[in-house]
């Protein structure tokens, strides 16, 4: 997925949903991602976690969906490096991309600061602190063993915190460089100046169109400052809606949502995530303010125990009117 010159929408696969639900069903998931393709979607993408929010293994299900889709990107939101070895990691992702014949985008994640990613990390041995740099770290050493390596060059890599040899003897990457690595996180000026050195994408799940819009503006210039281009970034944000004609109603079930999603109320995340619920006309001008703000791919998640029901109505509402002249 390059960087868009036009808007790019995706929707969330409802591995956690289906997790928090007990109906995890390898099935119905590739219905949702053929279903998506047909709407007129242009990504899917899977989050990741063991026991802070489980769910099945994003790269496991998007190699299911590689094959059962032709045209669709495929994307991580967010993968967390740190729950894998460095070149298993590697490895894995380069195996997707090769599956799904370079449709990868991989939003990386240093972990969500709360308590249950701390445990999460305790359990998988992963060191918590200096977790972004870590990811940092691991990302110089992907890139570089996404290289080249027909003259053996470049086979060791020595970074801060992660060391490695041999990368040469990997699997060619399916693309020069390996897929585009966005980072996910907010919009403090230590994310962002990651951003602007070290990624080819920022998503971000800002509350504020002005906070979005702010934070895009300084990655600009961040980039201007680092030597970079303009569109070496692409802009995208994670939020998440539930359309429903009765917006007392759609704020009810977004709340359940979230409670059995976070254990925590849609009152506590909206000041850190975006979040909309109504009307399909209130969703669109929403997001909206979000495109006029700088974003080029949106990925939404359906706030909802039952997302399947959500999809159509959205693809024929809130995807139509985003993108008026390419609906399906």
């Amino acid at each position: 997925m390059p960087a868009p010159d036009r808007l790019h929408v995706g929707i969330l696969l409802p591995t956690r949903e289906q997790a928090i639900t007990g109906t995890t069903d390898a099935r119905s998931l590739i219905d949702f991602a053929t279903e998506a393709e047909q709407l007129g979607f242009d990504s899917l993408w899977a989050g990741d976690s063991l026991i802070a929010r489980p769910r099945l293994d994003p790269l496991v299900v998007l190699s299911a969906a590689a094959s059962a889709t032709r045209r669709i990107g495929l994307g991580t939101a967010a993968l967390t490096p740190a729950l894998r070895h460095p070149l298993i990691g590697a490895n894995l992702i380069n195996s997707l991309d090769h599956i799904s014949g370079g449709r990868l985008t991989l939003g990386l994640g240093s972990g969500f600061p709360i308590p249950e990613t701390e445990q999460e990390f305790a359990a998988a041995g992963a060191s918590y602190s200096s977790r972004a740099g870590r990811l940092d770290d691991l990302v110089g050493l992907w890139r570089q063993a996404w290289q080249d390596q027909s003259e053996g060059t470049h086979a060791t890599y020595t970074g801060r915190y992660t060391q490695a040899q041999h990368l040469d003897r990997l699997l060619p990457a399916a693309r020069l460089g390996g897929p585009p690595l966005w980072l996910a996180g907010s919009d403090t000026p230590g994310v962002l100046r990651r951003v602007a050195r070290h990624y080819d994408g920022w998503l971000p799940f800002l509350p504020s169109t002005t906070a979005y819009a702010n934070a895009w503006q300084r990655i600009q210039d961040l980039l201007a400052q680092e030597g970079r281009p303009a569109d070496a970034v692409v802009p995208g944000l994670y939020a998440t809606i539930n359309v429903g004609a009765d917006e007392s109603a759609a704020e009810a079930e977004l709340d359940h949502y979230i409670q059995r999603y976070y254990r925590r109320s849609l009152s506590e995340m909206a000041p850190i995530q975006a979040y909309c619920w109504g009307s399909a006309e209130r969703c669109t001008e929403w997001l909206q303010g979000y495109v006029a703000a700088g974003a080029r791919h949106i990925i939404l998640r359906i706030g909802s125990l039952t997302p399947e029901a959500h999809l159509k109505d959205i693809a024929r509402t809130v995807l139509a009117a985003l993108r008026p002249t390419e609906a399906p």
